[in-house]
């Protein structure tokens, strides 16, 4: 059976019934449709009697029924204010002059003076120009998310921008002549930039924001004016007709609905935009409670889409707090999702990586590649004011526009919580000094398909004096190395135990987990530094195993010891794994490893079983893909991918001790009653005792004192 054809199956099993009958009626639809014109497309969104753009425009113009952000004396006030990041906006509009884009960890790549919207140059093919419904991008040669970031138009607003900034035409001209020619090539429903109702809303977003910027420029006609509006009308439009449901509404209909209501208030001369306006809203509240948990935690179990699903949520609020009350649960789920971020990095820690990062942004009105978890609470601060937020986010460009546009002041700022846990997301985190130590006992991801979860269950991460040591080696890509993609979801490449070479959860492609390792919490102790957990992902072998495992990371700032016991029968191998940041370097020692930083020791790990035990290590491995790290998508470097393995009957038990200094032989013990292990650190000697009938019921001492 081709690959192709079982991903549609294990597609199929992650549907409900509804879900089925749902999708059979789009599709059928979708077959049934004919191809549209521009002309057909303004017919459809305006009636028969022509608009009259040039009152229309004039509206437009002068702000009337609609909040303004980008705008001439605001961009007056940000340049005084922050002058180099309106130089750094100006310089990114420049090179745009100039054909050069960069997408992901891609080389740069020029475009030339006339752009081929369907044109990859890097992949050196042209995406079709037929129905967007007959293209299948999961089968091309070419990386559909290059092209499609193209197509989102992203750098528009920077033309605005430096605009509003120089005052040059050239920049202005730039960006009309950009809309111009991708009207043209992108007739609506075909080609590759059509391809799903998602696209239409973070390209909506861009050019929305961008023509606000630009509505005092000489170039916007009446004539282009209808233009942009038939398009924004036509993406919209799509957005709602179209929008993820099931098994799919996850940050995607996030977009979508954004997409709808951004249009819809920007562009209120829209027909349609009442009902947009009432109804996108309104869905945006109930589905931001239902991706950003009660604990603040996003519930696709990754960093980078909370980041991007609560900035697109922020722009709705802001939009809407210019021009009427805005939802207060809305402002809830902003403020709750803040608080969570900010325990996380604290004061000086390290940003957390867990889930899938293809760096996307909402909107991108600032230069920067990556955005940074302290940077987006600077914009999240500025929208919904929190002290957690004020007091580590950091001000970017988009954080100026929009806290001058809402007039929002700085909350004060408090103290941040140095340990907590999450329970709804099933998140730890346990502090001591500049030391951080995060353990994830939450779920895969979101919904049936759980997209952009990794089998990463029960992952402990480290931190030490505000730098990553023990971390998740990043996504690495999606599209376009498939290998890279299997083996950065995988559990092996995660801080936590691999059972028999197979991962906790099942793959069914490459954003969908056709079965879930479902994690149970036993007990969370802050303030002792300890947690108890297990999961099932291991239940569907021949002989079943529980993977349980137990971190103790006292307050004290001493050894952590993690404890992993595999009960069952039969006869099984285990990996435990420490993925290491690429700046460290790995020995191997006495029964562990040494880790260094430009040749300063950083960390020891010692390992100790109740089975034989050997010391494993990988860097920078082509055949397996493993011993790397990866801080962009489709980029990646060699990282020590450190460990221990060990094989035999279940149950057995191994431990493993990180301290400042190389601990001695860890010796461990396990009977139905208790486990117990001992090891020296320098001259303290320590003693574990855990009693596994009771939850939580962990006892370390130093006997020699």
């Amino acid at each position: 059976m081709s690959s192709h054809l079982t991903w549609y199956l294990h597609r199929l099993r992650a549907m409900s019934g509804q879900e089925l009958l749902w999708r059979s009626g789009r599709l059928r639809q979708r077959l049934l449709a004919r191809p549209v014109s521009w002309e057909s497309t303004e017919a459809a969104l305006f009636g028969r009697s022509r608009p009259d753009w040039v009152a229309l425009l004039r509206d437009f113009r002068a702000g009337a029924g609609r909040p303004v952000i980008l705008d001439r004396a605001r961009a007056a006030r940000i340049a005084d204010t922050d002058p180099a990041a309106a130089a750094a906006v100006i310089a990114a509009a420049e090179r745009v002059l100039g054909g050069q884009v960069r997408f992901f960890g891609y080389p740069p790549a020029r475009l030339g003076p006339l752009i081929d919207w369907n044109r990859d140059p890097l992949a050196e093919i042209r995406w079709p120009s037929v129905s967007s419904e007959r293209i299948d991008h999961r089968t091309t040669t070419g990386d559909p998310k290059w092209i499609w970031e193209l197509n989102r138009l992203q750098h528009l607003p920077w033309l605005a921008q430096a605009w509003l900034f120089t005052g040059e035409e050239r920049f202005a001209e730039a960006a009309f002549d950009h809309l111009d020619s991708w009207i043209e090539q992108q007739p609506p429903g075909a080609g590759i930039a059509w391809r799903g109702a998602f696209e239409c809303g973070i390209r909506s977003i861009s050019v929305g924001f961008a023509l606000q910027g630009l509505r005092d420029a000489p170039g916007l006609t009446p004539e282009r004016y209808g233009r942009y509006l038939t398009l924004l009308g036509e993406s919209a439009r799509r957005c709602w007709v179209e929008r993820s449901l099931f098994s799919s509404a996850n940050n995607h209909l996030i977009g979508e609905l954004t997409g709808l209501a951004t249009v819809a208030i920007l562009f209120p001369e829209l027909p349609a935009a009442p009902v947009w306006q009432r109804d996108a809203p309104a869905l945006l509240v109930e589905h931001a409670d239902r991706q950003l948990l009660p604990d603040g935690a996003g519930a696709e179990q990754a960093i980078a889409y909370q980041l991007f699903t609560v900035e697109l949520l922020a722009l709705v609020y802001a939009l809407l707090a210019l021009k009427y009350e805005p939802p207060q649960r809305l402002g809830a789920a902003i403020a709750r999702s803040s608080r969570f971020l900010a325990l996380l990095v604290g004061d000086a820690d390290p940003p957390p990586r867990f889930g899938d990062d293809d760096g996307g942004f909402a909107l991108r009105l600032g230069p920067e590649e990556i955005r940074t978890v302290r940077d987006h609470l600077g914009i999240a601060d500025a929208v919904v004011p929190d002290p957690a937020a004020a007091r580590v986010g950091t001000a970017t460009i988009t954080a100026l526009w929009l806290r001058d546009a809402l007039g929002s002041a700085v909350a004060p700022a408090t103290e941040p919580a140095p340990s907590g846990y999450a329970p709804d997301g099933g998140m730890v985190v346990l502090r001591s000094g500049r030391r951080r130590v995060l353990m994830d006992v939450g779920p895969l991801g979101y919904l049936s398909i759980a997209a952009h979860g990794h089998a990463d269950a029960l992952s402990v991460t480290l931190a030490l004096d505000g730098a990553e040591v023990i971390g998740d080696p990043g996504t690495a890509s999606y599209y376009g190395h498939p290998r890279w993609r299997v083996a950065h979801r995988s559990t092996r490449a995660h801080p936590t135990v691999t059972v028999d070479e197979v991962d906790q959860s099942v793959v069914g492609g490459p954003f969908l987990w056709s079965a879930h390792a479902r994690v149970r919490v036993r007990a969370v102790d802050p303030l002792r530094g300890i947690v108890d957990a297990e999961h099932d992902g291991y239940h569907r072998l021949e002989a079943p195993v529980t993977h349980r495992r137990w971190l103790i990371a006292p307050p004290d700032s001493g050894p952590i010891a993690v404890v992993d016991q595999l009960s069952g029968s039969g006869i099984h191998s285990a990996r435990v794994s420490w993925p290491l940041h690429p700046a460290l370097t790995a020995d191997p020692v006495a029964s562990g490893h040494l880790v260094h930083r430009d040749g300063d020791p950083v960390v020891a790990l010692a390992y100790g079983a109740t089975v034989p035990l050997m010391v494993d290590q990988v860097r920078g491995d082509e055949t397996e893909q493993l011993g790397w790290w990866s801080e962009r998508l489709e980029a990646r470097e060699p990282a020590w991918l450190i460990g221990a393995r060990c094989s035999g009957a279940a149950p057995f038990v191994i431990v493993t001790v990180l301290g400042p200094v190389a601990s001695r032989e860890v010796l461990v013990t396990r009977t139905d009653e208790a486990i117990r292990a001992r090891w020296r650190t320098g001259a303290t000697a320590y003693s574990l005792v855990i009693d596994p009938r009771r939850d939580g019921a962990v006892l370390l001492s130093t006997p020699d004192r």
